[in-house]
């Protein structure tokens, strides 16, 4: 049975682009404050599955709800509102502004909440308050991905979607990432990653979903999914 403290249900979920399926029949649900991991082999429907939850891609079927409230089709300014924040594949940060302004444009407050925003973010990413007056451009990509994950922190969000944030980064660099990301559920953020790291992401995540041809093939704890299951569905390099 479902628990009515689920933080995101989705349920039934299917996409299409024209005639080409994308995703069908995905359910799953994921609890405040806890970290789920979407795998799968490319063309799988990870980002397709991201981009729906965000509003960016209408569901043809099915809901989603966010804390009890549908969301499914509502427009990616109105689901940003109600607390779930995307961040998409690439960082996503302005590089020729310094990390100070980086950070003041996330948030279009009153003056007050605008502060409060900006003194949390740089609390929970100190490093970020000693670049601040550093271009973005300029920084590693791992501070880059830091800088974006803190910019979506600033609207307060309940939920934060991670999208490949650690592709094309040095190994020292995914560290940062994967850092970042532990101190945004320290601060009480759920995560949904989607992630090329498998093994990293296990280790990161409550629970896991494996996504095959649109459709889930696996849904279970993130301890259970073995070497085995994930070569099964992932193969040789993706399960790495």
């Amino acid at each position: 049975m479902t628990s009515t403290t689920d933080l995101l249900k989705v349920r039934d979920l299917d996409v299409q682009y024209g005639p080409a399926v994308a995703l069908r029949d995905v359910s799953f649900d994921l609890p405040p404050n806890s970290a789920l991991a979407v795998l799968g082999p490319n063309g799988a429907g990870k980002s397709t599955l991201a981009r729906t939850l965000s509003g960016l891609v209408p569901p043809v079927r099915g809901s989603i709800e966010l804390d009890g409230r549908n969301i499914a089709g509502r427009s990616p300014e109105y689901i940003r509102r109600t607390g779930l924040v995307h961040l998409p594949e690439g960082r996503g940060v302005f590089a020729g502004l310094t990390v100070l302004e980086n950070l003041r444009m996330a948030t279009m407050g009153d003056r007050r909440r605008r502060t409060e925003s900006l003194n949390r973010a740089l609390e929970i990413f100190p490093v970020l308050g000693e670049r601040a007056g550093q271009a973005a451009g300029t920084l590693s990509g791992g501070e880059q991905q830091m800088l974006s994950l803190a910019r979506a922190l600033m609207v307060n969000p309940r939920l934060v979607i991670a999208d490949e944030m650690s592709l094309g980064l040095a190994p020292k660099m995914v560290d940062v990432v994967f850092e970042s990301l532990q101190r945004a559920r320290a601060a009480g953020v759920a995560v949904l990653m989607i992630e090329q790291f498998a093994t990293r992401a296990l280790d990161f995540a409550d629970r896991c979903l494996i996504l095959q041809r649109g459709r889930v093939a696996w849904t279970g704890p993130a301890d259970d999914a073995g070497s085995e299951l994930l070569h099964r569905y992932l193969g040789d390099t993706t399960a790495a």
